[in-house]
């Protein structure tokens, strides 16, 4: 099966792994990435990037000229992309840029007009309500036209594709996996040390942006109200505005010689203070405070950290905003979004119960090994291809 998948998502080599393993899972399974040539990402990663051409067996990588180096949605390609589709004729095209994205619509009329044939599939996250209008809606609906199947990195973005009037067939799973070779399951008694943290203090931990959508403020209030029997430290990872806030709160609270703050770590070490942790919480909480042109709001769309901290064999603690119920599943504990009470009541468990921490860090790990690893996924990505036949 040759396969074609575009995205700027990975003009990361780290977020190839998937698809480097949906190239190895059957002779003759051919994989062809196109990136931007160049694409600005904004937000913590500063500056333009020029991803590299490569290759790794039937796997390749190969960056096209592009209009738009940092809106998903305008992105589309230049004349290099007909070459390569008629040098390649691909089986299956996946464009990894949303419903209304101009680079499917593109792939779509090259499609026909080259005659590949090949099976259309657009990935998208996008799991709020929204309303469109001419020329958009008219994109969208160009675009549902031609698709032979989705894939939706949550339910609530498969919902919304079904009241838009799509009723072919959707795949729900995430767009990344999680590197089971490189969150695993690591003693870090020297980092321990470094930080502070005894053998017999209870850590809990988040890893993300300090930013008041995240239910930060909420876990703040959830630990000021734990017992003083226990002994617990907070360890945050990440960095974000609501810092100063978040440490006066503590300080009000009482509780700000528990916080051990830890900025700007490379994604690569991350797993060393997942490590730490006896529970991972994300206490994300619905938002309206964001808008876009057609939609208001925000609310979790997967939470990659906790698959990442479920491999790691670190039970975790999710609120029910968006995805995170259906990716904890009942490998670990959640709790109604921003109810400080009933986050204090599951950390409390876990405190109190060594036993099912050690249960739930098992049933997240082998929940993270079955459904979740770049194997897992490329696995369920080809099965859904078939489907498609």
């Amino acid at each position: 099966m040759r396969i074609l998948v575009v995205s700027h998502t990975y003009i990361v080599d780290l977020n190839c792994e998937k698809l480097r393993s949906l190239a190895q899972l059957e002779p003759g399974t051919e994989v062809v990435v196109v990136v931007p040539k160049r694409w600005r990402p904004g937000g913590v990663q500063k500056g333009t990037i020029e991803p590299r051409s490569w290759q790794e067996g039937s796997f390749r990588v190969v960056p096209v000229s592009n209009w738009s180096e940092n809106h998903q949605g305008l992105l589309c390609f230049g004349a290099e992309l007909v070459t390569l589709l008629q040098q390649f004729r691909p089986q299956v095209i996946q464009v990894e840029q949303g419903s209304r994205s101009l680079a499917y619509a593109q792939l779509i009329v090259l499609n026909r007009l080259l005659k590949l044939n090949a099976k259309l599939l657009f990935f998208t996250w996008w799991n709020l309500p929204y309303k469109l209008k001419p020329p958009v809606s008219w994109l969208e609906q160009f675009n549902l036209r031609y698709t032979s199947g989705i894939i939706s990195g949550n339910q609530d973005g498969a919902e919304i594709l079904r009241h838009h009037g799509y009723e072919g067939k959707i795949q729900v799973m995430p767009q990344l996996g999680v590197d089971e070779a490189r969150f695993c399951p690591q003693p870090q008694h020297q980092l321990a040390a470094q930080l502070g943290i005894q053998p017999d203090q209870f850590v809990v931990g988040y890893v993300g942006r300090f930013v008041p959508e995240k239910g930060l403020l909420t876990l703040c209030d959830a630990l000021a109200e734990i017992h003083p029997e226990f002994n617990w430290k907070w360890l945050l990872v990440g960095r974000g505005d609501l810092r100063p806030t978040l440490q006066e709160k503590a300080q009000k609270a009482g509780i700000a010689d528990r916080l051990i703050w830890v900025e700007s770590v490379p994604h690569a070490e991350i797993s060393n203070y997942l490590n730490l942790m006896h529970t991972l919480v994300l206490p994300s909480e619905t938002s309206q405070d964001f808008k876009t042109l057609t939609s208001a709001g925000w609310k979790e769309q997967f939470g990659h950290v906790l698959i990442e901290a479920m491999a790691c064999r670190v039970p975790v603690i999710g609120s029910d905003s968006g995805e995170i119920p259906y990716v904890i599943d009942d490998s670990g504990l959640t709790f109604p979004e921003g109810d400080a009470v009933a986050l204090r009541d599951r950390l409390t468990q876990l405190m109190a119960q060594p036993e099912l921490t050690r249960s739930l860090a098992q049933k997240g790990y082998d929940r993270a090994m079955l459904h979740y690893t770049n194997l897992a996924l490329a696995k369920q990505q080809l099965a859904f291809y078939r489907q498609l036949e």
